[in-house]
């Protein structure tokens, strides 16, 4: 079982803790971390998708960030943004290489594989650099099924308008866009 930290409204742990299946049917806020890896190509602002698989407990075959996950109990952000990246992309970076471009609250209700989800989560939205062919990676087949990147006016526009299967938050779109807006 997984237990993660209940947190309070801006993230901070309370104290308390709860298995990761009950925070998803009762709604109790929780942690995540969401790290979007970027890179510019020819000009271009590129943005690394992951292809969830279809036995997911949520969002099956839809694209989502391109690593991302709950934070278990006592962990913090960042360590489980690192462990997140080795564990489903063989990332390996440093704590320095992941730039902080805020918190996200979100909030979600859905039914997937017949069964109720509710979704409440705090997530620390990272951009991570990095040139690397899709094909590199070296993705987790139990959780990924393929990474692909996609130019990124085209993936903003393909997620308002739902053109492609996705999880994605539009919010967390707009944080990265500001980011590289200053640069």
């Amino acid at each position: 079982m997984e237990y993660l930290d209940i947190v309070d409204e801006q993230g901070n742990p309370t104290g308390e803790k709860i298995e990761r299946a009950e925070a998803h049917r009762t709604g109790v806020l929780h942690r995540t971390s969401h790290v979007w890896i970027m890179r510019r190509k020819e000009g271009q602002l590129q943005i690394l998708l992951q292809k969830r698989c279809e036995n997911k407990d949520s969002f099956p075959g839809c694209y989502d960030i391109s690593s991302a996950g709950h934070i278990p109990a006592g962990v913090d952000y960042v360590s489980s943004a690192l462990r997140e990246l080795k564990e489903e992309l063989g990332v390996d970076v440093r704590e320095e290489d992941l730039i902080v471009c805020g918190k996200n609250l979100i909030e979600m209700h859905g039914n997937f594989h017949g069964e109720p989800f509710w979704d409440r989560q705090i997530s620390m939205v990272f951009l991570l650099w990095k040139d690397e062919e899709a094909e590199d990676f070296q993705v987790q087949k139990e959780e990924i099924d393929s990474v692909m990147w996609m130019d990124f006016t085209a993936c903003r526009e393909a997620v308002v308008q739902m053109s492609i299967p996705n999880c994605i938050d539009i919010k967390e779109l707009d944080m990265l866009e500001a980011y590289c807006g200053k640069q």
